[in-house]
């Protein structure tokens, strides 16, 4: 079997998934192998898909390999996937497949984007596996990734894939300004970060209502005209100072021109069922300040041109980030009434300081990032020192005394005769401190 291996990576020969790869091309000889470098050689390939082009045609199976970055694949492969479709290659009927190394952060919504776009070119999917970085290393992982490549080749021969989704983006209905204009009060700094290009005329009117609409002045940061060196590499040389290494000022920029803001509203037109190549170069880049949430308590809202309804998974995206940052999303405002209400709820929220606590999304997000900055302490010392300075590290093991207060009560409930004389004790217990707290409480004035 022939199978095209598109290495998203930036790291290029360097990718620890594309290690993955490499391990079942040894274990698996009867088949053949071709890695495109997608990530590492984008500017190239976005030049010249010919050979590409030729290995996909060629093959029976389609291997995206990628690190997880920001929620979703590097930004390089969104470039590739951009120039894929405007190729007008012909992949219907391929069968696709993915392969990610990650610590297993939002890696659901990273592997849904690539599903996502498969299915927009007719391919057929395969359920790909998603690795821990490393699970190569073990036993168990290597045998995980044996598994996982036999499945797929079984879903080949017995032609078993995935369902696309029922639903199918629409084109985006024509926007035109509706909002009146509101007095403006000179107070709160709120910057509009956008990919706003030329022929982004529905953004453009978007933006022009946010603003009409939002009592309080705005700036506009255009991000299709940031000189972008390039997407992040993943070269971790920003670990230690968060300094990155291209040279092209955006950390310096970043942070000095949209960081400092009172709120962020982020304005994009959805691509490939994402906010594009650029976003995610934005995105990816903000590497240059780690795994730490600077902006937390920031209220952020968006404007997106695109039918969002047919969008889930970008949607979980947008609620995660700022449930992970722990900042309040103020809305995602998509028609006039959308934006109207986004609008007074982002007002809401700087005037009165709103910032509820993290969900699911947020909590799950930073307990990830919390064990995994405790075992990298050493190379990513920025972010332990402002892990330790926040109390990020809240390890359950730390609380003894509960910990032993579950161990008597668990010994007790475990007693057949101490069990019965509790009776309903135990609900009273568990409720007392809450009864407390509404005994003391007064009216508010």
């Amino acid at each position: 079997m022939k199978i095209c291996v598109l290495n998203g990576s930036p790291r290029g020969t360097y990718s620890t998934t594309l290690h993955t790869v490499l391990y079942l091309q040894k274990r698996y000889p009867a088949h053949s192998f071709k890695v495109i470098h997608a990530g590492a050689k984008i500017r190239a390939l976005e030049k010249d898909m010919t050979e590409a082009l030729r290995a996909m045609n060629d093959a029976d199976l389609i291997i995206f390999a990628y690190p997880v970055y920001t929620f979703i694949a590097p930004s390089q492969l969104h470039r590739f996937i951009a120039a894929l479709k405007t190729s007008g290659a012909d992949l219907s009927g391929k069968f696709a497949t993915q392969i990610t190394t990650s610590k297993h952060f939002y890696d659901v919504t990273a592997h849904r984007y690539i599903e996502d776009n498969c299915h927009d070119l007719g391919m057929k999917v395969i359920r790909g596996l998603s690795a821990d970085m490393e699970d190569l290393t073990t036993p168990q992982g290597r045998k995980d990734a044996e598994a996982f490549f036999e499945y797929a080749l079984w879903c080949i021969g017995s032609d078993v894939h995935e369902a696309p989704p029922a639903y199918a983006p629409r084109p985006a209905a024509e926007y035109a300004p509706s909002l009146p204009s509101v007095k403006k009060e000179e107070k709160f700094d709120t910057v509009i970060v956008a990919d706003l290009r030329p022929d982004d005329k529905n953004l453009r009117n978007m933006i022009a209502d946010f603003e009409a609409a939002y009592p309080y002045p705005t700036r506009l940061v255009n991000l299709a005209e940031y000189p972008f060196q390039g997407g992040c590499l993943g070269c971790f040389r920003c670990a230690g100072e968060g300094k990155c290494v291209y040279r092209d000022g955006f950390d310096a920029f970043l942070r000095e021109n949209i960081q400092r803001a009172d709120a962020v509203v982020y304005a994009f037109t959805i691509r490939d069922h994402s906010m594009g190549p650029v976003f995610k170069t934005y995105d990816d880049r903000q590497f240059c300040n780690g795994h730490r949430t600077v902006t937390e308590g920031m209220p952020f809202g968006y404007l997106i041109s695109g039918d969002l309804d047919s969008e889930p998974n970008l949607r979980m995206i947008i609620e995660a980030r700022g449930e992970v940052g722990h900042n309040f999303l103020a809305g995602m405002g998509t028609d006039g009434a959308a934006i109207s209400a986004m609008s007074r709820r982002l007002a809401y929220a700087l005037e009165h300081k709103y910032v509820p606590p993290r969900n699911f999304y947020g909590v799950g997000g930073m307990k990830i990032f919390r064990d995994l900055i405790w075992l990298m302490r050493g190379i990513m010392k920025a972010d332990h020192e402002f892990y330790k300075a926040h109390g990020i590290y809240d390890f359950p093991q730390k609380q003894r005394g509960r910990m032993l207060a579950m161990c008597a009560l668990g010994a007790m409930v475990r007693n057949p005769k101490i069990s019965a004389k509790m009776g309903n004790k135990m609900n009273e217990g568990m409720a007392a401190p809450y009864k407390k707290v509404v005994a003391a409480a007064k009216p508010k004035r």
